[in-house]
């Protein structure tokens, strides 16, 4: 699991959660994004479709840190790639699924319905059902 999953998977406990509330806020490091793109989880063109403008990410890296609303954005989309992963158990499944369009997404790419909140809700909950056996 690469190093940008497993602060998602710290932020089992409230204070490990507070911690993880209080960085989005202050703004996650730059770095992460280059994690992100260097553990093969996103493409550049991923992110900067689905979170941050590449001429936006080029700006920021004068400052070192993200937006709040960035990192929350940057969070969402790592937070649903962690699921499948774990849903699929393998991250190479996951990436597939996550970019192969779907009946149960209306022939949309789960990946593609994670630049708004509702979209990765819906992939979200389909990764549950395919998780306890109920769809696929």
């Amino acid at each position: 699991m690469s190093a940008a999953l497993r602060l998602l998977d710290d932020a089992g406990s409230p204070a490990q959660a507070a911690s993880l509330t209080a960085a989005v806020r202050a703004g996650l490091p730059i770095s992460l994004v280059d994690e992100v793109v260097a553990d093969g989880l996103l493409t550049a063109a991923e992110l900067d479709r689905l979170a941050i403008p590449r001429k936006t990410l080029a700006h920021r890296r004068t400052s070192g840190r993200l937006s709040p609303e960035q990192s929350d954005r940057l969070l969402r989309l790592l937070r649903v790639v962690g699921q499948a992963q774990t849903t699929f158990g393998a991250a190479d499944k996951a990436a597939r699924w996550l970019r192969r369009p779907t009946r149960a997404l209306d022939g949309s790419a789960p990946l593609d319905l994670l630049d708004t909140d509702i979209g990765a809700q819906r992939v979200g909950h389909l990764l549950g059902l395919i998780d306890h056996g109920i769809a696929a």
